[in-house]
């Protein structure tokens, strides 16, 4: 089924939505959640949240891209749900990724307090579009989606060691970028 007609369907208030959204995008929801809590079930419960959400978000939302806003609705749940069990000191899976990014973005204390969020968001955003595109590929699956280094070292049929060196040099270049516009 097109996604017009998903998402028809949520604004129309038919729970038949839900099963459609679930068939087209339930892999891909459950691959975002996995990458980033690294349990199956935590992924699951928030893949469940998720068609809720949608639900309650549509009306009155209607996105242009359906994978994108459930996408983003996925992310968002499992960061939450992460954090709560990081509270705990239950999982520590996305700390591996942020310990990644850490030396090359600025304490996120001070950006949230001013505008400085949003130049640095558009600074991100333009290395990102300077990137070819398997590189900005790299970065995303690894930094967004939180695939494992060695996934996407056999997806682009090279070791382990090297995609983690592509991904040092991308860190490295984007906080060398970062640096030059001073946010570092």
């Amino acid at each position: 089924m097109e996604d017009a007609a998903i998402v028809a369907l949520f604004w129309n208030r038919d729970e038949s939505a839900i099963q459609e959204a679930q068939r087209k995008y339930g892999p891909y929801c459950r691959s975002i959640a996995q990458g980033i809590l690294g349990s199956p079930e935590d992924a699951e419960e928030c893949v469940s949240d998720t068609w809720h959400r949608a639900w309650n978000a549509m009306p009155p939302q209607r996105p242009d891209s359906l994978p994108a806003f459930l996408g983003r609705i996925v992310r968002n749940l499992s960061i939450s749900r992460w954090r709560r069990e990081r509270a705990r000191k239950r999982y520590a899976g996305l700390d591996v990724l942020l310990s990644e990014l850490e030396d090359c973005l600025p304490d996120p204390k001070g950006v949230e307090e001013a505008v400085e969020g949003r130049e640095l968001t558009r600074r991100v955003e333009g290395w990102l579009e300077g990137l070819d595109r398997e590189d900005r590929a790299v970065f995303l699956l690894r930094y967004w989606y939180g695939r494992e280094v060695r996934a996407l070292a056999k997806a682009w049929g090279i070791g382990p060691n090297q995609m983690a060196k592509r991904l040092q040099r991308l860190r490295r270049d984007l906080k060398r970028d970062l640096e030059q516009e001073g946010y570092l």
